[in-house]
């Protein structure tokens, strides 16, 4: 068994349990953590810090102001990075970080790959960093690699067709992994011109063969066997941070920002507000729900 195997089953338990709660994973910048929330509550049941867990004092700063939240491995774990640097994968079961590392150049967004490797994507020096998962060495002695990507906001594995999509700036981009363990690469596949420019969150639509796509003006629905981007029909389009669906009944929702780049509530597509917290400086927000898009059911 690989020690990444070992982790997914070490951590046995979610949340305490209520299937019938709609939950949320949030990037909230107001205490540097991620959250969880309960949806028809109206609270967070969970929260990760990196000074209340084991990362090392000289690297909290890593973990400044989140900018990614999305469970990962069917529901135990919460994949992470933030501004100052820093991914992580924290287990939720007792908020362990079982591996971080350091991909700086304001890093937006990480995605988790087939082997158990991670790449991130930083905006202000323009690359997606690969690292070579390692939970048995410091974060300063694990391999790494950078791809220069324009203006690096995002990353989403697709494991039907095997590629790694990025939204860069104005183009799809499309990358082969080539699924090395000790020392992963990206071979570049697909370029698709986009509506726009500045393309921000790139996520899949839940259950179907499509990712969300937000930048500047708009937002879409890109249709990846027609290589087609569909403007949605909402009255908030121009710099969403975030979207996220789910099933039937569950509503798609945003992060429009208030003051900056944050805000203090979610809401959906037509402007209803789904879950709020005073003082709350929200960057981006996932429904808690598997993504069968990227990874195994």
């Amino acid at each position: 068994m690989t020690m990444i195997n070992w982790l997914i089953c070490a951590a046995t338990a979610l949340l305490p349990a209520d299937t019938s709660a709609q939950r949320i994973v949030l990037a909230e910048q107001s205490q540097h953590r991620i959250v969880i929330a309960d949806v028809p509550a109206q609270q967070i049941i969970w929260e990760w810090k990196p000074a209340l867990s084991n990362v090392k004092p000289a690297h909290m700063k890593w973990f400044n102001n989140p900018s990614e939240a999305k469970v990962v491995y069917d529901g135990k774990y919460v994949l992470t990075c933030a501004s100052g640097g820093g991914v992580a994968l924290v287990r939720i079961a007792d908020k362990k970080t079982v591996f971080y590392a350091y991909a700086g150049g304001n890093t937006h967004s990480a995605e988790l790959l087939p082997d158990g490797n991670i790449v991130t994507a930083s905006s202000t020096d323009n690359y997606l960093m690969l690292f070579s998962v390692d939970t048995l060495h410091a974060p300063g002695e694990i391999y790494s690699k950078k791809i220069p990507i324009a203006f690096g906001h995002n990353v989403v594995w697709d494991k039907q067709r095997k590629l790694l999509w990025s939204a860069a700036m104005s183009e799809l981009k499309a990358f082969r992994y080539n699924f090395n363990k000790a020392q992963p690469d990206l071979i570049p596949d697909t370029v698709i011109a986009l509506p726009g420019t500045e393309a921000h969150d790139l996520f899949p639509v839940y259950g179907e063969d499509a990712l969300w796509l937000t930048n500047t003006t708009h937002v879409y629905k890109y249709k990846l066997s027609a290589h087609q981007p569909e403007q949605c029909n909402t009255p908030y389009q121009a710099h969403i941070k975030s979207i996220s669906s789910g099933p039937a009944g569950v509503p798609v929702i945003i992060i429009k920002p208030k003051t900056s780049w944050w805000t203090d509530e979610v809401i959906d597509t037509t402007g209803k507000r789904i879950f709020f917290g005073e003082g709350l400086k929200i960057y981006k927000a996932r429904w808690v729900l598997p993504n069968s898009f990227s990874y195994a059911p």
